[in-house]
Formats: structure tokens, C-alpha cells, sequence
């Protein structure tokens, strides 16, 4: 029997449709029919129909706003499937349930998608006044404690491709300035970790550390948050950040690094 390349066995619209999904790993989070026309090289009745088949499973959905398309909830779901399988959420879960008994205070994992970073798992405190992450939504890079901790421990050339020209000021405390951040992010990786001192949200703090698997990768970050009143500049520095670290080195030595 003559054995064939599994080459000879693609299936070209379902290639047609995996490279519309694709198109939504780079920095955009919407992109409309033309512009994936323009770069896939495919006639707008090909796109729109590849479009409405991934739709109708979940895995696209349209901003009826813009009537953009962008990534849906099953696109999320088949990504945990593949991080829980591949051990970060199953060995994360531990880690953050002792380290939120440990500090009184939420803990989470996110791992980077095009232009943010989303929230996989987390662990609530036991406090009546407690911040509750936002499982599955998209943070933004500079203004978090985990993205910055992504971007902190990335190439030059990753945080060149990453963030933006212009940085989006959310609250009065986002650092827009690009040299104020770069500098910034030098220091946290001197320091192991990065902090998020109410530059998403008004009130929430955070301190975050990257998460790294046998070969050295960042996988994802892991972060803890809580009321600005509780992590004040003071316990951030001299109780919380150690703990953190801590933790971030147990959950990467579970998943096999070795520095």
C-alpha cells in the first residue's frame, strides 16, 4: 500500500477557514469583511461565507455596533481546553488556593491573546470587600500588573510588536508614556514582578509575576488584587510581592522549569 502525504489530504475551505481565525491572533481584535478579503486574498462571498459558517459554531461573532467580526466564546473555550490540558490550569489551581489562604487576597492566572491578556482561572478571597476577576475577559498590556509582567519578560522586539503607538489612559494613574513604561518594566524584571497601583481601575491594585514552562517559556502570569486601602504601597513591597514571587516560582517549577 502506497502511503500518501497528508498533505494531499487538506480540506481547502476548512484551511480557508482556519486562516479567517487566525487573522485574530495579531493585534486586532475586529477586523471586517473586506479587510480579510484584502488579506487572505479571497473574494468577499468566500470570506462572508466562511464568516457565517464559523458564527453559527461560536467560534466568530459580529459587533452589530461596528459589524466587524471578532473572536467568540468558543475560540475561548477550545484555548482553556488546550492550557488545561497542556497543565497550566491544573497545576495553577493549587498554587492559587494557597497563596489566597496565604495573603487574604484574590488570585488569578491570564495568559496573552492579541492585544491584552484574559483571565483563565482565579481564586476569590475570603473578605466581605473583595475583587472578583473578570473570567475571559480581555485586559489591556500596559495598564495591568499581568501585562505588564508578559511584556516585562518578552524581547524588545515582542514589546515593539505589542504595544501600541499610542497607550490608552484609563485612569489617572496610567502611565501613556512609552519610555516611562519601558523604563518601568526594566525594573520589574530586577524586581521578579510588576504592579498594577490603580492604573486600570481606580481602588484595585495588583502585583503579578510571569509563569514559565520546561523550556523557559512564558506561558502566562499569575497575579494577585485587592482593594487599594488593604494593598497599600507598603504591604505590596515588604508582605505581598514576596508571596507572589514565591508562588510563581512553585506554579513554573510544576510545570517543569528549572532555572
Amino acid at each position: 500500500m502506497v502511503r500518501r502525504e497528508k498533505s494531499n489530504y487538506i480540506i481547502r475551505s476548512v484551511s480557508h477557514a482556519l486562516d479567517v481565525l487566525e487573522q485574530f491572533c495579531g493585534d486586532a481584535d475586529e477586523l471586517g469583511v473586506t479587510e480579510l478579503s484584502k488579506r487572505l486574498k479571497l473574494h468577499k462571498n468566500n470570506i462572508f461565507r466562511l464568516l457565517a459558517t464559523l458564527e453559527s459554531r461560536g467560534y466568530i461573532e459580529q459587533n452589530k455596533a461596528t459589524e466587524n467580526y471578532r473572536l467568540g466564546l468558543r475560540s475561548l473555550h477550545l484555548g482553556q481546553a488546550y492550557v488545561s490540558r497542556m497543565g497550566l490550569l491544573r497545576q495553577a489551581r493549587p498554587v492559587m488556593e494557597a497563596l489566597v489562604k496565604q495573603a487574604h487576597e484574590s488570585v488569578y492566572v491570564a495568559v496573552a491573546r492579541s492585544g491584552g491578556m484574559v483571565p483563565l482561572a482565579g481564586v476569590e478571597a475570603d473578605q466581605p470587600v473583595r475583587v472578583v476577576s473578570t473570567i475571559g475577559d480581555t485586559l489591556p498590556l500596559h495598564a495591568t500588573a499581568v501585562g505588564k509582567a508578559q511584556l516585562a519578560f518578552a524581547t524588545e522586539e515582542e514589546q515593539k510588536a505589542r504595544l501600541p503607538e499610542a497607550l490608552k489612559r484609563f485612569t489617572a494613574k496610567t502611565i501613556v508614556e512609552r519610555a516611562a513604561l519601558l523604563q518601568q518594566l526594566k525594573s520589574a524584571v530586577d524586581n521578579g514582578y510588576t504592579i498594577d497601583a490603580g492604573e486600570y481601575v481606580d481602588d484595585v491594585r495588583a502585583i503579578a509575576v510571569p509563569v514559565k514552562d520546561y523550556m523557559g517559556q512564558v506561558v502566562g502570569t499569575l497575579a494577585l488584587s485587592g482593594p487599594a486601602h488593604r494593598l497599600t504601597a507598603e504591604r505590596m513591597q515588604r508582605d505581598l510581592a514576596p508571596m507572589v514571587v514565591a508562588a510563581g516560582r512553585d506554579l513554573s517549577s510544576r510545570l517543569g522549569f528549572h532555572p
